[in-house]
């Protein structure tokens, strides 16, 4: 495993800082993916609290309504496939 992960340092860059920027690295994501599913718990929590569910069809309809209106103000061409 030490080779292969050798293998790919950059110029003048150590195993160990490799390692510390890794673990930095992972640390960030887990970090967002424990905030991202916090969101999600408290909007669902919100939403069985006042009963305000929208059907998922609806929700990517505007969604895809409002990237094509983005799209088309800065002249981009193409359409997501529905």
């Amino acid at each position: 495993m030490r080779a292969e992960i050798e293998s790919v340092l950059l110029e003048g860059e150590s195993l160990s800082e490799f390692v510390e920027s890794a673990t930095v690295q992972a640390a960030k994501r887990r970090k967002a993916q424990q905030a991202f599913l916090a969101r999600g718990r408290a909007s669902i929590a919100n939403a069985k609290a006042k009963g305000e569910f929208y059907p998922l069809h609806e929700v990517l309809d505007q969604m895809r309504a409002r990237l094509d209106a983005r799209m088309d103000e800065h002249g981009r061409a193409g359409r997501l496939k529905r």
